[in-house]
This record gives C-alpha cells, sequence and structure tokens, in this order.
C-alpha cells in the first residue's frame, strides 16, 4: 500500500535545475564561476611537521653552512623584531619550537601582534632503545626536528602599540626554553656572515678575499722551476 501524499504538498513543482550543471552567462553572478576564489585569511598550515609526512628516513645531515658568503635569513624581513641564534649551528626538535611559541604568546596575552616563524621541523629523527645490538636497521621514527644554521632568525613578531621591552623580555624567555644562545635584533640591523656582523665598514666583498694577502715575489718563488730547452 501507498503512503498517502497530502494535498499541499502535490501542488509543489519538482525542481530540475538544481541536478544540472550551471551555465555561464545565465546569471549576472555567473563571472564568479570562471574566476579563482581566494581568500585573506592565511591558510592554517602546521610548521612542526611537513606537509608530506613521514615517506622515508632521513639522514642525521649537517645544518646548512653558507660558505659561498649567503646571509640570507639573518635579518628580519616580515616583522619589527625577531630572535636569532648566536653560538654555533644545531638541530632543535619540534617540541622545543612549539615550547618556545607558547612562551611568546602567554607573555604576550592581551596584546595586538603577529608572529612569523622562519623554520620548519622537517627532518626526522629515529631512534633506537636502549642496550639494543648494533645494526638491523636504523630505527623508528621518534620526532621531528629543524637543523637550524648559526645566525639564523627564528621568530619575527610585528605588534600595535607594542613596546621594545616586552618583546625583548618575551624573546629572552623564548631563548631560555630552547638550546643555545640567542640574541635579540631589530628590523634594519647588519645582517651576518657566519659569526661576523656585516658592518662598520666591513663588506660583503671583503669577507669573500682571501685573509692573507701574499705578496707577487713570494707567491712567484713558490712555482715550480722549469727547464731551460
Amino acid at each position: 500500500m501507498k503512503p498517502r501524499i497530502p494535498p499541499s504538498l502535490q501542488t509543489i513543482p519538482r525542481c530540475e535545475s538544481a541536478h544540472k550543471t550551471p551555465k555561464f552567462g545565465t546569471s549576472p553572478f555567473s563571472f564568479l564561476l570562471s574566476t579563482r576564489q581566494f581568500s585573506t585569511t592565511p591558510c592554517p598550515h602546521n610548521w612542526l611537521a611537513p606537509k608530506r609526512g613521514h615517506s622515508q628516513k632521513n639522514r642525521k645531515g649537517r645544518p646548512h653552512v653558507p660558505t659561498g658568503g649567503s646571509t640570507k635569513g639573518t635579518t628580519v624581513v616580515w616583522g619589527d623584531y625577531g630572535l636569532r641564534m648566536r653560538d654555533h649551528d644545531r638541530r632543535v626538535s619540534a617540541k622545543q619550537l612549539s615550547t618556545a611559541e607558547e612562551t611568546i604568546k602567554r607573555r604576550l596575552r592581551g596584546e595586538r601582534y603577529r608572529l612569523y616563524t622562519r623554520v620548519c621541523a622537517n627532518i626526522g629523527v629515529y631512534t633506537k632503545g636502549n642496550e639494543v645490538r648494533m645494526g638491523k636497521g636504523k630505527g623508528s621514527f621518534d620526532y621531528w626536528a629543524a637543523r637550524v644554521p648559526v645566525s639564523r632568525i627564528l621568530f619575527e613578531l610585528k605588534g600595535d602599540n607594542l613596546h621594545e621591552q616586552v618583546v625583548r623580555d618575551a624573546f629572552r624567555l623564548a631563548g631560555n626554553k630552547l638550546p643555545g644562545l640567542y640574541e635579540f635584533v631589530r628590523k634594519g640591523d647588519p645582517p651576518v656572515m657566519g659569526l661576523t656582523k656585516v658592518d662598520g665598514g666591513v663588506t660583503l666583498e671583503e669577507m669573500k678575499k682571501p685573509r692573507i694577502k701574499l705578496p707577487m715575489d713570494t707567491t712567484a718563488g713558490r712555482l715550480p722551476a722549469t727547464a731551460a730547452i
């Protein structure tokens, strides 16, 4: 026995246009379908883990050393203040970076600011248990880490009516949670090549030149003697 349909519902026409593909030019808002939609809100991403996930085992490796004289990543770009590593390169875990970020946010609670991160934990660290015999693989995945070279900016901060001493105190607390020594930098501070700041008469051209200047006669005297023909 079929269910009885009320008379009020029998007069409602069936909508067939909802199941059809819309065609351009049929409405004044059809141009929105042919344009790329975007939003000014930044896309949320996890900077404490790579997007590709755990695909293969990474080597232990070493942080990048700019032997060619590069100063990339040593100055403040987007914010007004920054936190820079100043002793030597090392590997910082994602948990340590997250703790430092939470420390900054806790110190600046109630303030209007924006925090930028300049590093990403994209290196997998693998460990083996204690008292395990040699061999039988590299070990299982433990945590994500970032290879931070020397003089690299880790955090940048920009705020409205934010006092410099407050930001300095927040970065000091964050540096205490991270391994190594860090320094507070402002926007416009000179870049750093290794451990030397490119300022006060020091230029990149002079840094790239050899440290020892040999006279011409000394250099020529070291050349092997040629036999007379």
